[in-house]
């Protein structure tokens, strides 16, 4: 998948507004596809998995869609990665839990996420399978819930991802009831 192309969807989806409401996670369902294994070190990855172009678009979409968010190139992440980014005039609750600039989360080429979440939701999207801590999850101050969000594989997972997305930009915006 291309970035120009994943850029411009996110323009054309920006441009249309939100369509979802903020997430309010008080459950996760198990996820049903195999655990991907990762990396225990940075660059933090998982391996041996394939996204699906049509999934991935699907989420950037979703994402676009987020009150005053704007998809960019990553200024943390590897190379391909597009960043979730947070406009300037939007007020940030927390800070101190985003990695580099006003960047919440981003997505990678393979599909996957690096997304910074309440501690509790952390702790249940990594119990219920959808997430790992990052391996600098301790390391620091505020970081506790960053965590890798696996690859989306289906359309079911889509909405979960999507809504654990949701979560990390209200908890870190403090819009919505996310911010458990």
């Amino acid at each position: 998948m291309k970035v120009d192309r994943l850029l411009c969807i996110a323009s054309l989806v920006c441009a249309f507004g939100a369509s979802h409401a903020l997430a309010d996670l008080t459950t996760l369902p198990m996820r049903e596809t195999p655990i991907p294994r990762t990396t225990d070190g940075v660059p933090h990855i998982q391996i041996g998995v394939e996204p699906v172009p049509g999934i991935s678009e699907a989420l950037l979409k979703r994402v676009a869609g987020l009150p005053g968010v704007q998809i960019k190139p990553t200024v943390v992440s590897l190379s391909g990665a597009l960043g979730f980014w947070i406009s300037e005039d939007q007020a940030l609750a927390r800070p101190e839990v985003i990695v580099g600039g006003r960047e919440f989360a981003h997505i990678h080429p393979d599909g996957s996420l690096h997304a910074s979440l309440s501690p509790a939701l952390a702790e249940m999207a990594t119990e219920t399978g959808w997430a790992v801590s990052h391996p600098w999850a301790d390391q620091r101050p505020g970081w506790d819930g960053f965590v890798m969000i696996f690859t989306p594989m289906n359309t079911a997972e889509l909405d979960v991802v999507f809504d654990l997305v949701e979560a990390s930009y209200g908890f870190v915006t403090g819009l919505g009831s996310s911010s458990n």
